[in-house]
């Protein structure tokens, strides 16, 4: 390891490219620390801490939603236009086909994805907002008056494309993706806070709590590093062919398919439904009337834990499925299999080539989505076993910071491989 990291200082391209993305990061955090004024952080880390949803988006945001930040709605936005761009490729020929264009194409569908999280920011920031100073009283020192609110929202929104900015200029370094290593950066960040806490409000009598908490910790590491790093690896052959008066082909190869394809792409999908109806609800609380009670009534089931959990899960779940079906056409693959000469042994090109991978995806599809699915709702879980509000982790959360870490030392290995062929 001590001497990987020698290798990687001495490459002084390398060396720059990690230096400078550090840089960045710490400048996120800084900025991070910038609250919006006339806010009271006390009350609003108080909500963050009895709110599962809006405590996921603090998570999401990479912590800056409890500081009330300019840069409150992190990179979000970016995140779910980017999640709609792809969604729209699938079913508007014309997005398909600017895609297929290579590098190009994939440089204007970044600049739609920009210039639709301009409107989104502002439009996440409206609710976010409301959302925030209706659910706890006295939140906004003084009145949110419409020209406080329009200030706020415009904020909030240029915090948003300056994260957006960082994020790209991070990714073209090649040290990793730039959104993911924002996350990343916010929940490491208040690793220090969750230790002391934990170390203040430690008891003799809490032993057993403390000692079940460490070892499903180091469980659910284990576990994330298992899926994450799970595939199966489908055996392809290419028949020989003749070419130029000599045969050539004969190769063997393998075609991987990973166990949780979907990434943490599900649990945003997810978060982002569950959160829609209560936020629409608190619109018309208070307005009386059958929409008045019936908003309430949303508020108050969407408040019970068992309820919530029970409609995380399911929905984490089916978006697995979902979002693995958008980005894994098995009859895409089985056809270019087919145009390429390859082929499964012990199954027929084409058809029957596209069931199979089908057949084969959908049974590691369920090890991921339920997978994925306990991740998901494995705050709730602790709490029910520990009967702890103060010793609960996310699993969300270990689940990005272990999958941001695996996949940028993949990166920076494969950067110092680059360079080390260059020499030879």
């Amino acid at each position: 390891m001590w001497e990987k990291l020698e290798r990687i200082w001495k490459i002084k391209s390398l060396r720059n490219n990690i230096l400078f993305v550090l840089g960045l990061l710490v400048i996120f955090r800084l900025v991070a620390h910038i609250p919006m004024p006339g806010v009271d952080r006390l009350a609003l880390k108080s909500l963050l801490a009895g709110n599962q949803i809006l405590g996921l988006l603090n998570v999401f945001s990479g912590g800056t939603v409890e500081n009330f930040s300019i840069v409150m709605l992190g990179i979000a936005p970016y995140i779910t236009a980017s999640i709609i761009f792809q969604l729209l490729a699938m079913v508007i020929p014309r997005l398909e086909e600017i895609q297929k264009e290579g590098e190009s194409g994939q440089q204007k569908i970044n600049m739609y994805t920009r210039l639709a999280t301009v409107p989104l920011a502002l439009l996440q920031a409206y609710g976010f907002i409301l959302l925030l100073s209706r659910t706890q009283k006295n939140l906004i020192n003084g009145d949110l008056t419409t020209l406080r609110l329009a200030a706020m929202m415009l904020v909030v929104t240029a915090g948003t494309i300056f994260l957006m900015w960082i994020g790209e200029l991070i990714t073209e370094r090649k040290i990793g993706n730039g959104i993911s290593l924002l996350i990343f950066a916010g929940i490491v960040a208040s690793l220090p806070t969750s230790l002391r806490n934990a170390i203040v409000n430690y008891n003799p009598s809490d032993l057993y709590t403390y000692l079940l908490f460490i070892g499903i910790a180091v469980a659910t590491i284990v576990g994330v590093i298992i899926i994450s790093e799970g595939q199966r690896n489908i055996p392809i052959s290419y028949a020989k062919q003749m070419r130029g008066g000599q045969l050539m082909g004969g190769a063997k190869s393998h075609l991987p398919l990973r166990v949780n394809m979907a990434g943490v792409i599900p649990i945003i999908f997810a978060i982002s439904i569950i959160l829609f109806p209560p936020m629409l609800s608190q619109f018309f609380v208070g307005r009386g009337g059958m929409a008045g009670r019936l908003a309430m009534n949303i508020i108050t089931l969407f408040n019970n834990q068992i309820f919530y959990g029970i409609i995380y899960f399911f929905l984490v779940f089916g978006f697995t499925y979902f979002y693995t079906a958008v980005i894994f056409d098995p009859q895409k693959i089985a056809e270019n299999l087919q145009r390429q000469g390859g082929f499964i042994p012990g199954i027929r090109p084409g058809k029957q080539t596209e069931e199979y991978l089908d057949q084969t995806m959908s049974r590691l599809i369920f090890v991921g989505a339920l997978f994925l699915g306990i991740i998901a709702i494995l705050p709730l879980l602790m709490k029910f076993v520990t009967n702890s509000q103060s010793l609960v982790f996310g699993g969300t959360s270990l689940l990005i910071v272990v999958s941001v870490a695996i996949e940028t030392a993949k990166q920076i290995e494969s950067e110092l491989t680059v360079h080390e062929y260059d020499k030879l």
